[in-house]
């Protein structure tokens, strides 16, 4: 039960994932694609990949034959479908980048002059493996999931091992949407204290040793703040929103059997391992099979919920038509053309799941141009704290109220203030569709400085994530932010968005 299918068992391999290398061979006799159900994708083939740059890798492009990428439904017949799709995040996030480099944003007044120097932010580029969670487990050079590997015994194959790592990956992505500024975690294993994203990892992995469908349905909030050590003068933010989410990651594995197996655990999205799988098919999984876990209040279309889409200012605002449902907390109707897509957390997933799938089971995915840069707050903040985006006087003054209020809210210590909004603010929204963008150019513009280092390889979206932007943002910040090491805007977070 499962996704993909092959007969023979993958070999036993070694037990490390070695996500610095990616010139993997390719099992061809050992591998097959199974073809769709009857009726499973009846949108017409236009895409083509003929080249892949695993993610796990660097300047190791992996040559793949030509493979059709399925097409987003048509917008105009089926507007939740498309705004779901991973095509529709680049191509709506474009909308608001075009107006950026004409400065007529919203909520921000744009440099351009200062881009170079986001460009010029130094990072070991030639080196670096992809943007994924693996390596927030891997916090002060030690390599735990390889660790984990040497501890199943050795009649644990391959296809099995994969399926125990996309247990744990989905559970931590799906954990890691902000820590907040206080929280911290001491490790039960060596007693060192990690903070954000890497003490999530370590936090996760400590306290999941299995992962289905009845463990998530009974987890309380007591139960998960124990295992994230959140505590009062301890506090993980949004500890109600991510146990929410984690009880309906539960009732999801339990609802779709065609995707999670009887079992209702994420790794069994594998069956056994194909040669090549076009990533719009693992795409497709994590929409739909994960549709039931976004919050309620989430925009829809027709009843449909987007997850991670949001109304936005800068984006084209039609009239009110008969297809569109009213958003939700709203009174009045809006067009899809309306919605900016990102699917930020799906995305974070896609990214980290295929990970594992390539370095154990040789896997390849076509098509993985089509993922973007990930719009949150570090890659955010970088173009923000080097000058490139301003926040406007009106929405700064009002950011800081909001900082206010929260602080008076919460008890918080304001250590140092900076403009607060929530995640469906038009700020936010803006900010993150500009920032899809700018990471696009950001790409070509690295690689177009680092060329006569790159001996001809070009450095992918997911390196330019894991060594540039996303790590430049976190240094940066720091800097700038040396108490609290927060981003330039905060947001505040329920736990199942950043």
């Amino acid at each position: 039960m499962g996704l993909f299918s092959r007969k023979d068992k993958t070999p036993k391999g070694d037990q490390a994932i070695n996500t610095s290398q990616s010139n993997v061979s390719v099992n061809s006799h050992s591998s097959s694609l199974r073809s769709p159900a009857p009726g499973a994708n009846r949108n017409p083939l236009n895409r083509t990949s003929a080249t892949s740059t695993s993610p796990g890798g660097p300047m190791s492009p992996v040559k793949l034959p030509k493979i059709d990428l399925p097409r987003p439904p048509d917008p105009q017949l089926d507007p939740a479908g498309y705004l779901r799709s991973l095509g529709a995040v680049r191509e709506r996030s474009k909308i608001v980048t075009d107006k950026a480099l004409r400065n007529e944003l919203k909520h921000f007044d744009v440099d351009m002059g200062k881009f170079p120097d986001v460009r010029d932010y130094d990072a070991p580029f030639l080196s670096i493996p992809g943007h994924g969670r693996y390596q927030h487990f891997a916090v002060g050079g030690r390599d735990r999931i390889a660790q984990l590997l040497s501890t199943w015994p050795t009649n644990v194959d391959n296809t099995e091992r994969c399926r125990r790592l996309i247990d744990l990956f989905l559970v931590s992505v799906l954990l890691d949407a902000g820590a907040g500024t206080s929280w911290q975690y001491k490790s039960n294993e060596n007693g060192r204290v990690y903070r954000r994203s890497e003490g999530i990892a370590v936090a996760s992995l400590e306290m999941f040793k299995t992962v289905d469908k009845d463990g998530l349905k009974n987890l309380t909030v007591e139960k998960l703040a124990a295992g994230l050590q959140s505590k009062p003068g301890n506090e993980m933010a949004g500890i109600q929103g991510r146990t929410d989410l984690l009880i309906r990651l539960g009732e999801a594995l339990a609802a779709k059997d065609d995707f999670w197996g009887f079992e209702g655990r994420p790794g069994c999205l594998i069956a056994s391992s194909m040669l090549i799988v076009p990533l719009p098919v693992l795409w497709n999984v994590l929409m739909t099979g994960l549709a039931p876990i976004w919050p309620a209040n989430r925009t829809a279309i027709n009843g449909v919920s987007l997850g991670d889409a949001w109304p936005c200012q800068a984006m084209p605002q039609p009239g009110a038509s008969p297809k569109v449902s009213a958003f939700p907390n709203s009174s009045n109707a809006a067009a899809w053309e309306s919605i900016l897509p990102f699917h930020k957390l799906t995305q974070w997933l896609t990214y980290s799941l295929m990970q594992p799938m390539q370095q154990l089971l040789k896997m390849h995915f076509a098509g993985t141009e089509l993922l973007t840069g990930l719009p949150e707050y570090r890659n955010g903040g970088l173009f923000v704290d080097m000058g490139v985006l301003n926040l406007r006087k009106d929405d700064l003054e009002r950011g800081l109220q909001n900082y206010n209020e929260w602080v008076q809210r919460t008890g918080a210590k304001g250590v140092e203030v900076a403009p607060m909004f929530e995640p469906s603010d038009d700020v936010i929204v803006e900010w993150r569709g500009v920032t899809v963008g700018f990471l696009d150019m950001l790409c070509v513009e690295v690689n177009k400085a680092l060329k006569p280092e790159l001996g001809g390889n070009e450095l992918t979206l997911a390196q330019l994530l894991e060594a540039g932007s996303w790590r430049g943002g976190r240094e940066i910040a720091e800097i700038n932010r040396p108490n609290t090491k927060e981003p330039p805007i905060l947001i505040e977070s329920d736990g199942t968005v950043f």
